[in-house]
């Protein structure tokens, strides 16, 4: 058995799961907006686990961000940013008196569904985070494949090339603002969907007015697609992944993953393309079940 906690901006998540990936327990309870208080919630959750099944366990911790290989803090944790610039695994590690394996959320989520979950009999997975931010895991072989600096399948932050940035009336000038997560994340369709047609919408209501047959919803979702399409086949066009994973809260909203995969065909290099697009099996709680994978030698 092992425990796995997922740290986000709203809540702390935890499980712990067998071997063979059956779940013996699932709690959660709010995040701190507090550094300390939130290394005190998870030692809490890790003492009463420990009680409660009366024997040491492995912890894995998944969260917003990485831990950068060059200094061992978090950083690229904007949503989080309570953890940003601390030795978050360090300071767990000394406060558990034990090992505690940390790894970056989305990549939890692509392990978990390599794993045991919609993409299990396949190689190459890569996990499409698309909620208030765009975020990416990427598992070959059932292992995450991060890199030297942290951050492969960091595909929300790949620059828009300067004329499409200009077409979206981005400011090119500024970096963070001009990014693939500055177009497609829920943030950002809000934020421009409400600035085009000057109302106060949330990314769902948007997204219901589209279901809804509303004309400016359904021309600004059908941008939206082709917008999704562009950024899914620069990733194709380097990785060429056997499937992709859909997750996050826009995710949840998509009904029309056979339409993307069309488009994608329409930009991808041989203007092919027979990879799989899935929903996730085990929906939000894939990042938590990630989480109590990592450190294992064997994860299948």
């Amino acid at each position: 058995m092992q425990i796995g906690i997922d740290v986000g901006a709203t809540k702390i998540e935890s499980v712990v799961l067998e071997t063979d990936g059956v779940e013996k327990h699932r709690s959660r309870v709010d995040c701190p907006k507090d550094y300390n208080k939130i290394l005190q919630q998870i030692k809490n959750i890790n003492d009463e686990l420990e009680s409660k099944f009366n024997t040491i366990l492995p912890v894995g911790v998944c969260h917003p961000g990485i831990h950068s290989p060059q200094t061992g803090l978090v950083k690229n944790a904007p949503n989080c940013y309570w953890i940003e610039n601390k030795p978050f695994q360090k300071d767990l590690k000394k406060l558990l008196n034990k090992e505690v394996f940390c790894e970056n959320d989305a990549n939890c989520f692509a392990l978990s569904e390599a794993i045991d979950g919609a993409a299990k009999h396949y190689k190459v997975v890569y996990g499409i985070i698309l909620g208030s931010g765009v975020g990416g895991g990427l598992v070959v072989d059932k292992k995450i494949v991060s890199g030297p600096n942290g951050v492969a399948g960091e595909w929300g932050h790949n620059q828009l090339p300067y004329l499409a940035a200009e077409k979206e009336e981005l400011d090119s000038k500024i970096y963070r603002d001009c990014e693939v997560e500055s177009f497609i994340s829920g943030l950002s369709l809000a934020k421009r969907f409400n600035k085009k047609y000057n109302k106060n919408l949330k990314t769902n209501e948007i997204f219901d007015l589209y279901r809804a047959n509303d004309l400016d919803a359904i021309k600004f979702i059908d941008n939206f697609k082709i917008n999704l399409a562009m950024s899914l086949s620069a990733i194709i066009n380097i990785l060429d992944p056997d499937v992709f994973i859909f997750g996050g809260g826009v995710s949840n909203e998509i009904n029309f993953l056979n339409e993307i995969h069309k488009l994608v065909s329409k930009y991808v290099i041989g203007k092919e393309y027979e990879g799989i697009f899935l929903k996730p099996k085990y929906g939000d709680a894939s990042g938590v079940r990630g989480a109590a994978r990592l450190g294992r030698s064997s994860n299948f």
